[in-house]
């Protein structure tokens, strides 16, 4: 339930609104507006290319070195998202926190970026489309990336202030995902709504659980 509503407070209860798919509680990190049906990857980590293994020390001599070093990072970058275009990806849903680097080409290849998402959004956006997270291939970049999610719609989304990001899937199962919009004029009373909503559900899934006979 926490994933499936936003409290917006500042607005009256009549403003309250159910809307398909789910609404992220952040803003994109990168907007590339598309049309139609899209692609979308889950990824964990950064995606800007290490230059060394876990546990090995990079020692740099030079000014030279350093920026030779960089050079390789932004191509190594700029290779891995002309590899998402070509696998039809235009959304990186990300509980990751990307560098500037990967937004940068992110945006030049036409990938909007979403990150930061929560261990829980991240296992509802799973659950939802039967996909799980990406892990880059390293230098091997032949093969076609198989787990994408099938995206209807993603938009921004201004709940008062706050920038937010929506987006519908084609889910996997019989779950179509929905969000409440849960508007009150202060806090406290979302909190309550938001309580009671809860319960409610909780109470009407124990009524409708199949009992075994």
């Amino acid at each position: 339930f926490a994933e499936l509503h936003a409290a917006v407070p500042g607005l009256p209860l009549a403003s309250s609104r159910v809307l398909p798919g789910i609404v992220l509680r952040r803003d994109f990190a990168a907007y590339c507006p598309a049309d139609g049906e899209l692609r979308a990857l889950l990824v964990t980590e950064p995606l800007r290319p290490a230059l060394t293994a876990p546990g090995v020390e990079f020692v740099v001599d030079c000014e030279g070195q350093y920026q030779a070093s960089l050079c390789w990072i932004a191509k190594r970058t700029e290779a891995l998202m002309k590899y998402l275009q070509s696998n039809n990806v235009k959304l990186l849903l990300s509980s990751a926190k990307q560098e500037e680097v990967v937004i940068y080409y992110a945006k030049l290849y036409g990938v909007s970026v979403v990150e930061c998402l929560s261990s829980e959004e991240m296992a509802l956006i799973s659950e939802i489309t039967g996909v799980s997270p990406y892990t880059p291939f390293g230098d091997n970049m032949d093969r076609e990336i198989t787990e994408t999610a099938v995206v209807t719609f993603c938009q921004p989304l201004l709940l008062v202030s706050k920038r937010c990001v929506h987006i519908g899937f084609t889910s996997v199962c019989a779950f179509q995902p929905h969000c409440l919009i849960l508007c009150g004029p202060v806090d406290g009373v979302n909190e309550q709504h938001a309580a009671a909503l809860q319960e409610a559900f909780t109470m009407l899934q124990q009524l409708f659980k199949t009992v075994d006979q």
